[in-house]
């Protein structure tokens, strides 16, 4: 009978929602206070309220700019009207802080939100790129389709210290272990809010959520029906691929087929051109041109093959086709690559995304209990720059989840597989097209003969070099021809690195996860107790990991809790005290615990000061345990137990496994100054320990308030790590044992070693700090004006540990500031965002080099048709038309110019 009793309670709420002017404000949020049942306002600012208790009880209503209004409901059926003063971004409410929904104004750690308000205003060409106009937020572009969001330093594009969750879903993808963009996420019609926390969050959502994490939240069916539309035509410009369209269209569906059952479906299509990489600067040389000998240019493949041209002419083989041994003396002690492909003839640079998600949702009683059942698939082409430049192409990925939810708790359990498609590795490309046409040891070899020819014809060294270059590359596979094609073409589909490049993959990973929140329960506190587990399944097929004779599975777990108490001061003050403690264990290494305890001490209603210290921690990434891959000028290997023996490396004479990295190598610093001096005291021993978890201690400090119409927002933290995940570069000799003083040595001397790029924690105290403050306010009445200073700096001495990289990637300061008006006149607003970002040091697998400074201008226009519940934009990124890249190897970004139509977006 209770049962029943509790089954039928609830109670119907309608209203409008307008300003101060009696305008309608459409996308205002409401919501049941203390719960996170709520629905937003229609384009004419009415609102439907369902509820699964009687009154009386309390609805908030808030939208971006205006103050939260707070109103009790008496009554069923009750009609309520409710009018929003013109506020401030404070008043916004957010979940993600505290895993329950509260003020930004109260939040105890920073956020950063995108709403709808700001969705639709933002002047980038969609809500994914607008991610860069947040404060402290980098997005560093890999390509058009492909960016990587991350805050706080740390990041590469194979960015796995930040964590991305759509409606709970981590959109990591289990191969590569880290999120590709918004290349298979969210539609944009679909979008409902996007929170951003900056920083460790380990303590709640577990170890990927070390460096922050991005929230991104869809609409709800029973919230929001109908059909919406955005199409989005224009020109993507760029100098080295010149203009060429984009189109970006999406739709979404809804229906509320009765209380119990409502439905969605979502379709997202995107076509473009992505920006080529044409740079030819000499990665291992400074200042190198494609004249010299050992040229290794960034964007060419192929010439990442070297050798020492003493090697070549010492072979018997060699020795045996001289006329005269003595022949060999004319051959210097040089090092000589072959030659490479240009990036942009073994690429169309197609970008392209398909994405479709569609959602179930039943509630059984009528009121907040929710079934849900959500199915994602998408496909798409770009690029990515890893270790090497690779083509995505055809890339797919699907996720399906099951979720029971109410105000009090969630269960949920999902799984993410994916499937690499065309995909291949342009690198190895470009190596085996000159492959197919001459193999390594008859190129060198035609090589070295023809120096010595031309050396025994009077050249001078440099002439000799050229006529060797010029002999070993006739007939040479030339792009565009049918050679070459077919030469093509056999390489993107074979799987074997020693002849080809394509990658296979067919990983996945099963996901669970529960929260129960107490507070409807307990008075005194806000607690709550949840917990997830992970299980992962590799299967590449040996193009990437070691699961050549089968997938590797491994899982992961974590519980946690967290305790929320608001203490009342006085009739101003209020104490806010939060503390959580998550315990995570993955099945290879011990459990580690990650405390944080954080408090808000809002002084009066317009002044707010918070507080945090936590610890944190990384696993290492499926990368980390169980890559074994060839990548030209090293080999990347995993440092999982038993990983080391399951990888094995053979160049014709000598075979190596994996563990001769960790136990038999030097420095690869002392090894070149070994070359460089020939002495052999200079050498250093290597022997990197196997990985294991990193730790991050974490301090941080903030202030929100409001001084008349300025709103402030400033954090500044201190981060220290211990044990860092770095990337180790080690050459091991293919004879002798490292520290033997003789054979080991005479090994490096004689070119008889291979590189290796280990995995493994640095022994330097690396650190990290930085501040970021925010201003916003309303000049001239109602023009938005705001603007955000970052900085951000690393303490490491690179000098005592030069081989190990920290991969920072960050710009010590940069400035964000826009200016707009959504009401410039009657249904015409306009938006201006400006960003500049500080010169940095970009160091990554795939090379290192300086990122220069730049400034950019986004802009748009738009004009609402309320008759036709439509917006009309048109606007310009990179509108000053200076090309600029945020990495160091990708493509130049250039500009993009569009007009849009959106319907009935909400």
């Amino acid at each position: 009978m209770l049962f029943c009793g509790v089954s039928y309670a609830q109670t119907t709420i309608t209203g409008t929602v307008v300003d101060d002017s009696s305008q309608p404000i459409p996308g205002a949020n409401i919501i049941v206070v203390n719960t996170s049942t709520g629905t937003v306002t229609d384009f004419d600012g009415n609102f439907t309220l369902t509820y699964g208790q009687n009154p009386p009880f309390s609805i908030q209503a808030s939208s971006v700019g205006f103050e939260t209004v707070t109103v009790e409901v008496l009554s069923k059926n009750q009609k309520i009207d409710i009018v929003l003063n013109e506020g401030t971004s404070l008043d916004a409410v957010v979940i993600s802080a505290s895993r329950t929904p509260e003020r930004i104004f109260e939040s105890p750690v920073t956020v950063e939100r995108l709403g709808l308000k700001e969705i639709k205003n933002t002047a980038s060409a969609d809500f994914y790129d607008g991610l860069e106009n947040l404060k402290g937020v980098d997005v560093n572009t890999n390509s058009l389709t492909f960016k990587s969001v991350n805050t706080r330093g740390f990041a590469t594009f194979a960015n796995n210290r930040f964590m991305q969750l759509v409606d709970g879903m981590d959109n990591s993808t289990p191969a590569l272990n880290f999120p590709i963009g918004n290349l298979v996420g969210m539609t944009e019609t679909d979008v409902l809010s996007v929170e951003l926390l900056p920083g460790a969050s380990s303590a709640l959502y577990g170890a990927n959520a070390f460096n922050g994490i991005l929230f991104m939240r869809s609409k709800n069916p029973f919230d929001h029906q109908g059909i919406s539309t955005s199409i989005k035509k224009g020109i993507t410009s760029q100098k080295a691929s010149g203009d060429n369209e984009y189109t970006d269209v999406s739709i979404r569906a809804a229906y509320k087929f009765s209380d119990k059952f409502a439905a969605k479906i979502n379709f997202g299509y995107l076509k473009g051109t992505d920006w080529a990489a044409i740079s030819e600067v000499d990665k291992t040389t400074p200042g190198g041109t494609r004249a010299d000998i050992n040229y290794d240019g960034i964007n060419v493949y192929g010439d990442e093959v070297s050798t020492n041209l003493k090697k070549v002419v010492e072979s018997d083989d060699f020795l045996s086709k001289l006329p005269n041994p003595a022949l060999a003396d004319l051959v210097p002690h040089v090092v000589v690559s072959r030659t490479g492909y240009n990036e942009r003839t073994l690429t169309d640079y197609n970008a392209q995304s398909i994405k479709s998600d569609w959602g179930l949702y039943f509630r059984p009683w009528e009121n907040d209990f929710e079934i849900s059942y959500v199915g994602k698939v998408g496909t798409g082409s770009t690029i990515y720059q890893g270790t090497n430049r690779y083509n995505i192409d055809n890339f797919f990925q699907e996720q399906h989840k099951i979720e029971i939810r109410n105000d009090n708790f969630f269960l949920r359990g999902y799984v993410v597989s994916d499937k690499a498609g065309d995909s291949y590795d342009m690198v190895f490309t470009g190596i085996n097209i000159n492959r197919a046409w001459k193999d390594d040891e008859t190129w060198f070899g035609e090589y070295t003969g023809a120096f010595i020819t031309a050396t025994l014809g009077g050249a001078n060294e440099t002439q000799a070099h050229a006529a060797a270059r010029a002999t070993a590359d006739n007939n040479r596979y030339l792009p565009g021809s049918d050679d070459f094609k077919n030469a093509f073409n056999r390489s993107i589909n074979d799987p074997d690195l020693s002849t080809g490049s394509k990658f296979q993959d067919n990983s996945k990973y099963y996901h669970a996860d529960a929260n129960y929140n107490f507070s409807h329960l307990i008075d005194f506190a806000d607690i709550q107790v949840g917990g997830s587990y992970r299980k992962y399944n590799l299967n590449s097929s040996g193009t990437i990991y070691t699961d050549l004779n089968g997938p590797i599975t491994y899982s992961e777990f974590g519980i946690y809790t967290q305790i929320q108490k608001s203490i009342e001061l006085n009739e101003e003050m209020e104490l806010k005290l939060t503390g959580s403690a998550r315990y995570d264990k993955s099945e290879f290494f011990d459990g580690f615990l990650s405390p944080r305890i954080s408090a808000a001490l809002t002084l009066n209603k317009d002044h707010n000061i918070r507080a945090s210290v936590q610890t944190g921690f990384r696993n290492p990434t499926t990368q980390d345990l169980f890559i074994g891959l060839n990548a030209g000028r090293a080999i990347l290997v995993g440092s999982a137990p038993d990983n080391l023996d399951r990888y094995t490396h053979t160049d014709g004479i000598y075979t190596q496994t994996g563990r001769v990295a960790y136990e038999n190598s030097y420095t690869a610093s002392s090894a070149a100054a070994l070359a460089e001096t020939g002495n052999p005291a200079v050498l250093e021993i290597a022997n990197p320990d196997i990985v294991k978890p990193e730790q991050v201690s974490s301090a941080e400090v903030g202030y929100r308030g409001k001084f008349s119409n300025i709103i402030v927002d400033f954090s500044a933290y201190y981060n220290s790590y211990k044990d860092f995940i770095s990337q180790e570069v080690v050459v091991s000799p293919y004879y002798g044992t490292v520290g033997d003083g003789s054979l080991s040595v005479q090994a490096l001397a004689n070119d008889d070693f291979q590189a290796y790029s280990t995995y493994t924690n640095s022994p330097a105290d690396v650190n990290s700090y930085g501040a970021s403050i925010g201003v916003s306010t309303k000049i001239f009445k109602d023009f938005d004006l705001s603007g955000s200073y970052t900085y951000a700096k690393l303490d490491f001495n690179r000098e005592k540990y030069p081989d190990f990289t920290t991969n920072f990637n960050t710009p010590e300061h940069k400035f964000k500031a826009s200016f707009g008006n959504t009401d410039l006149f009657e249904n015409f607003g306009f938006n201006i965002a400006y960003r500049f970002s500080d010169d940095y040091f970009w160091e990554a697998t795939f090379g290192n080099g300086i990122v220069p400074e730049f400034h950019t201008v986004d802009a748009q226009i738009n004009l609402k048709v309320p008759s036709m519940k439509s917006i009309f934009k048109a606007g310009a990124t990179n509108l000053l038309g200076k090309e600029y890249f945020t990495a160091f190897g990708t493509g130049h970004i250039g500009s993009m110019y569009y007009v849009s139509w959106t319907i009935n977006n909400l």
